[in-house]
């Protein structure tokens, strides 16, 4: 699988909110091949996350590399969120060069599909739950840019 471009701010893809994928896609040889390039794209920029906004298609799907290996969530959707939440340095592929401190929630539970259409719930912490929050935000067109507290 090819290695895709990953667009950056101002484009304006990265403002738009994602469609759901639907359930006969789900399954489709086309979107485990989309799977399998997004996420060599994600480790050759040494990312930690990437969102299909981020290469150009509004789709609600995530790759995420964990200390556990690369995973994938497709739909992904917040079941709670908890009320305390930490400061902590962001940065993204899709604004090179530019970090800033966000605030997020400590803990979340999320329910996203698995490429069998399989329905899974998914609770994390610390750093993982930060990687989430933020590749999620990409789906609904927010940047991490706009939730950065000022220095």
């Amino acid at each position: 699988m090819p290695i895709l471009k990953i667009i950056t701010q101002p484009n304006p893809i990265l403002r738009k909110k994602s469609v759901e994928i639907s359930l006969e896609k789900i399954t489709s040889r086309e979107l485990r091949g989309l799977i399998s390039s997004m996420a060599k794209t994600m480790v050759k920029a040494n990312g930690r996350g990437l969102a299909a906004p981020q290469i150009g298609k509004n789709i609600r799907l995530v790759v995420i590399n964990s200390e556990h290996g690369i995973f994938y969530l497709i739909n992904p959707s917040f079941t709670k969120k908890s009320f305390a939440r930490e400061l902590g340095q962001e940065g993204c592929l899709s604004i090179p060069g530019v970090f800033g401190q966000v605030k997020r929630h400590k803990k979340i539970s999320l329910t996203y599909y698995s490429h069998s259409g399989k329905k899974i719930k998914l609770t994390a912490t610390g750093m993982m739950s930060r990687i989430l929050q933020h590749e999620i935000d990409h789906l609904d067109g927010i940047l991490f840019i706009d939730k950065a507290e000022s220095e």
